[in-house]
């Protein structure tokens, strides 16, 4: 059952279907995954096998915001593990691992496009456009069903714009650069921001400039000190008070 704090808007983007997906072993893998983790309120982002110690099965994933921290991943090697063994679907000894995305991440939903637009990134077709295999440009948004790019390889017979169909492509990558890093940090301080909120640790608003708070006033000068009970004192007795002349 899917987590039930989510939000619609996360349980839409958690129901969200990935447009870039693995062949052989690891969609194996990834058609055992997702659905754990989509009921653990997590987003399936790629599973990627590598020969690391032998055989190394990773599993990126994310929350439907984008974030995950070390305590996901814990909690999703802990669901999946078991669930693997019994599924057995790689034929050998592996070693899981839990990763986040990454700053430099793939986009493999819709909406990872539509988030990263305006970003460069890097393409690898699964199916060739216009005879050619692999792009680099800034990613200018969806249109339908496929991705706009306005490329940085070209040479000078190609086309600088082009329309990739997002079913045909095999990766696609953010490529790092400063502002992408720029913008990963105000993403991570406002869902740091985000999360606050929702558990009421939201701190305080800022206070005013000290030039819009109020003087402090003087404290009043005090009226029944020992010097005006003796000169009270003084003056019943008709007599002359020595500190206040004639």
């Amino acid at each position: 059952m899917t987590d039930p704090t989510l939000g619609s808007a996360d349980a839409e983007l958690l129901a969200e279907p990935r447009l870039v997906v693995e062949p052989g072993a690891a969609a194996r893998v990834s058609a055992v995954a997702a659905p754990v983790l989509q009921g653990m309120g997590y987003r399936l982002v790629r599973i990627k096998i590598s020969a690391e110690a032998g055989c190394t099965v990773q599993v990126m994933a994310e929350r439907p915001d984008g974030t995950m921290q070390i305590e996901d991943c814990e909690a999703i090697s802990r669901a999946l593990s078991p669930v693997l063994d019994i599924a057995d679907p790689i034929d050998r000894a592996y070693r899981l691992e839990i990763s986040s995305p990454g700053i430099d991440r793939p986009l493999v939903r819709r909406s990872d496009f539509e988030r990263y637009a305006g970003h460069l990134v890097k393409i690898e077709m699964a199916v060739a456009h216009q005879g050619r295999k692999r792009f680099r440009g800034t990613l200018n948004g969806v249109e339908g069903e496929a991705i706009r790019l306005h490329r940085d390889d070209t040479k000078a017979d190609e086309d600088l714009d082009v329309v990739l169909v997002m079913e045909d492509i095999a990766e696609a990558r953010l490529v790092l650069t400063d502002e992408l890093i720029a913008e990963s940090m105000r993403r991570g301080k406002a869902a740091e921001r985000e999360l606050k909120r929702s558990l009421g640790l939201e701190p305080p608003a800022a206070p005013h400039a000290q030039s819009h708070r109020p003087k402090p006033q003087k404290k009043p000068v005090p009226k029944n000190t020992k010097q005006h009970r003796l000169a009270a004192e003084t003056a019943r007795r008709g007599e002359i008070d020595p500190d206040g002349g004639d």
